[in-house]
């Protein structure tokens, strides 16, 4: 497995694999989008309670899952990079952050346009709410910190640390409603045995998850080859001021 880890982690071959995966990510994006919007906007029903508030559901579940996916994406990165040492490790979870942030600000946003007719307010400091709050909180958290050292090593060190400490916040975010009695409905997708949800809802749902981790995994491929390449001027600049 090490062995793996250590070819994979090799710039070039890193940028020949992405190379190829790219297109087929970009693509992939596209067309679920296309369906999921489809299907999300127009080929569901609306909701015998929340009428058609409940499309809002289409954009705001699917963020949610991704804001929590690529948080985990991120720690795991980040404990590849403190045991082994790979650089393109720390890239990857230095990358995944401002994505995993973007996910986090439009679950938070549609969650309130949400919550506002469902229960009569923008904002409540519930449980899961919080937690996700806290979420947005760890990643700006983290881009700050690996960008408060000169030198980039001690950076992605300091930020590796806090990735994993705050990897804590996953589970909580994903069982809080269940641990606490909040305002936010309990999981749907989780019930296997007795589908809280109808076809006709959790098809255009699952296609729009599809989409969001489509486009999570194109963002996250153009943001690691392009600092991989910054990375690489910047060892060629360093390597040239010392000759």
């Amino acid at each position: 497995m090490t062995g793996s880890l250590h070819r994979f982690a090799n710039p070039a071959r890193f940028q020949r694999l992405s190379q190829a995966a790219l297109p087929w990510c970009t693509g992939g994006t596209i067309v679920a989008f296309a369906v999921g919007l489809y299907l999300s906007l127009i080929g569901s029903p609306p909701d015998y309670q929340q009428s058609e508030t409940v499309r809002i559901m289409y954009v705001h579940v699917p963020a949610a899952w991704m804001a929590l996916g690529a948080y985990t994406t991120m720690a795991l990165a980040s404990a590849i990079a403190l045991i082994w040492r790979h650089r393109l490790a720390d890239l990857i979870a230095q990358s995944s952050a401002p994505i995993g942030a973007g996910f986090t600000v439009i679950a938070l946003a549609t969650g309130m346009l949400w919550g506002q007719p469902m229960w009569g307010t923008f904002w409540v400091w519930d449980a899961r709410l919080t937690s996700v709050l806290v979420l947005l909180f760890l990643y700006l958290g983290y881009i700050a910190l690996i960008n408060a050292f000169e030198d980039p090593e001690r950076g992605a060190r300091a930020g590796a640390i806090l990735a994993l400490v705050g990897w804590i916040n996953v589970p909580i975010v994903k069982f809080s409603v269940d641990w606490w009695n909040t305002l936010h409905q309990p999981a749907s997708i989780s019930r296997f045995a007795k589908p809280a949800l109808h076809p006709s809802i959790m098809t255009p749902l699952l296609v729009m998850a599809i989409a969001y981790m489509l486009l999570f995994a194109t963002l996250l491929l153009l943001r690691v080859r392009t600092a991989t390449i910054e990375h690489r001027l910047r060892t060629l600049a360093m390597a040239r001021a010392r000759g």
